[in-house]
């Protein structure tokens, strides 16, 4: 099976540095500057699961022949979707698999138009992963999970065949009867945890620790989840529960994403995120005061990131 992956930062560098560990054939698609760093350096990841280290990782340019692929993995952020829906345009065939490994909701739209729905499955990931200033990949969480599955649900025999192709891993990553479910949930936890942290500008155990900051996360799901249920979004009626454990349960140094790219003055993915649940609140007529703010606040960064250029 010979799999393309879009980007090698922390999510591509990572499922792809695994997957190529394993035996599978991976190819990865990156920008000028990231493929001079990885022929320089190869491929390194400093993982609490065993480092790897691959010399020679196979690389290609956007535009670069290459293929066919039976699988196209997408680790880019929201914010780069389309140039990054252009790059892989040429190496998606007819039978090739397209997994978004994004999170969010907003990215599946696009992905079917231009490939159309039956290329595209759902998917998702759970890992806490950054770049550190050589370009290698720093992974730090228990769990470094990739999900996957048919939008529709169940299995199906192309799904079970990458399950089995990817089952080597060091790692995970396994086959989902009901991907849009875990993308839903997935989604809650992400636009909270990130906007949470980004509001407060804090890991989570000052969070957790000063007066209001678990009841605050809490009204924030709790938002969100009006919004997902005026969508009618498959949740569990029980999952602010679930999700406020996860929270709970999160080691104290544990940061979001969201807010470590903003640490490192990156653009961050508003708009994909908080901004599109802000979006379908306001159309719905739903009250979302905190969800407000935090999109607000992460505005504020964007127009002083802007400034600062």
């Amino acid at each position: 099976m010979k799999v393309l992956v879009l980007g090698a930062g922390g999510i591509g560098g990572y499922f792809g540095g695994r997957l190529a560990e394993s035996g599978v054939d991976v190819t990865f698609l990156v920008h000028e500057r990231r493929y001079k760093q990885l022929q320089e350096r190869g491929l390194r990841v400093q993982s609490i699961h065993g480092d790897l280290h691959l010399e020679r990782p196979q690389l290609i340019q956007a535009g670069e022949a290459a293929g066919p692929f039976d699988v196209v993995l997408l680790s880019n952020k929201a914010y780069t979707l389309a140039e990054s829906i252009d790059a892989i345009a040429p190496y998606v065939g007819d039978d090739t698999i397209v997994i978004p490994l994004l999170n969010g909701i907003a990215h599946m739209e696009p992905l079917w138009e231009r490939f159309g729905r039956e290329r595209v499955l759902g998917g998702l990931c759970f890992i806490e992963t950054t770049l550190n200033a050589e370009g290698d990949v720093v992974q730090t969480s228990p769990i470094h999970e990739a999900v996957f599955g048919e939008w529709e649900g169940g299995k199906s025999e192309r799904v079970e065949r990458l399950e089995q192709a990817f089952s080597k891993i060091n790692g995970t990553m396994r086959a989902s009867n009901n991907i849009q479910r875990e993308v839903w949930h997935k989604y809650l936890f992400i636009a909270m945890f990130s906007g949470i942290t980004t509001l407060m500008n804090s890991a989570v155990g000052p969070i957790r620790e000063s007066a209001y900051g678990v009841e605050l996360t809490r009204q924030l799901a709790e938002e969100i989840v009006s919004v997902m249920k005026a969508l009618e979004a498959p949740i569990k009626p029980d999952i602010v529960e679930k999700q406020m454990e996860i929270f709970q349960n999160q080691r104290p140094q544990t940061k979001s994403s969201m807010l470590r790219d903003m640490e490192k003055g990156l653009p961050v993915e508003a708009d994909h995120l908080q901004g599109y649940l802000l979006k379908h609140a306001e159309q719905k007529g739903l009250s979302t005061p905190l969800l407000k703010v935090v999109y607000n606040n992460l505005k504020v960064y964007e127009q002083k990131r802007d400034a600062g250029k």
